[in-house]
């Protein structure tokens, strides 16, 4: 495995404020995430704050040949939807929209589901227990601990709520380049993997299925759906890990009372 690059107090403080910028363009979406509208509009919103708003760059935009700022992921599609000016939200969808944003050299990258109308109960339970999957996966960060310890909270809690892990995709070390070491994965057992020392930064974006964790790839190239069409719901934060245990670089206004 390559080498995990620690950040350094001025680095993580460039990489807060990337994250800060990410928070806000979020704020910005949520009243406009609405029935009705097209995911390719979300996508030009986000791409006019981005860069009219906030003067920073959407580090998706050309990564890997993508053409998009964001990935918007409705109801089966796992992650990496591609945006459309056909695709309307429509009242009972739920959507992932994943974002990233380079400031000062740094990337933050972050995703939130949103459940457009009235939300059948199922699919709302799915969207709530993802959420707090992704959070038993944070919490278990501080240094000493492994990354196997993350996946391990997060599977466990997947898995007593009758859900499934998505395995072929994971989390990653992120900084200056989008994806760097190590791989974090959601699934694992407690102390295995790499150690977490302070100074790295990961995502944790656990992909959890309301089936079974068989997902397919769709001609696109991009777009990662569920084998068997039932449901999928993601969530991702930023995360560095501090001197006693963590610190969420992408926190949304919302979450600041929950955490």
């Amino acid at each position: 495995m390559a080498e995990v690059t620690l950040k350094s107090a001025d680095e993580l403080q460039i990489m807060r404020e990337s994250g800060r910028l990410l928070a806000s363009v979020f704020a910005y979406l949520d009243s406009r995430i609405v029935a009705g509208i097209s995911t390719m509009d979300i996508n030009n919103l986000a791409e006019r704050y981005i860069v009219d708003e906030l003067k920073a760059r959407p580090a998706s935009k050309g990564q890997y040949g993508y053409q998009y700022v964001l990935n918007t992921s409705v109801n089966h599609v796992v992650c990496h939807g591609v945006p459309s000016d056909a695709q309307k939200l429509k009242n009972g969808d739920i959507i992932n929209v994943d974002i990233t944003l380079k400031k000062g050299g740094f990337i933050a990258d972050s995703s939130k589901m949103y459940m457009i109308g009235n939300v059948s109960p199922f699919a709302r339970r799915l969207v709530d227990k993802t959420y707090e999957a992704m959070w038993e996966g944070i919490k278990a960060v501080k240094p000493g601990a492994t990354l196997g310890d993350v996946g391990h909270a997060i599977q466990q809690h997947a898995l007593k709520n009758g859900y499934s892990i998505v395995r072929e995709y994971c989390g990653h070390g992120i900084g200056r380049e989008m994806h760097e070491e190590p791989q974090v994965l959601h699934f694992g057992q407690k102390g295995s993997g790499v150690v977490l020392q302070e100074g790295m930064t990961f995502t944790i974006e656990p992909m959890i299925n309301q089936g079974k964790a068989k997902v397919k790839l769709k001609k696109d190239g991009w777009t990662v759906v569920t084998s068997d069409k039932k449901l999928s719901a993601q969530w991702e934060h930023t995360i560095a890990v501090t001197s006693t245990g963590y610190e969420v670089l992408t926190l949304r206004e919302e979450e600041q009372v929950e955490t």
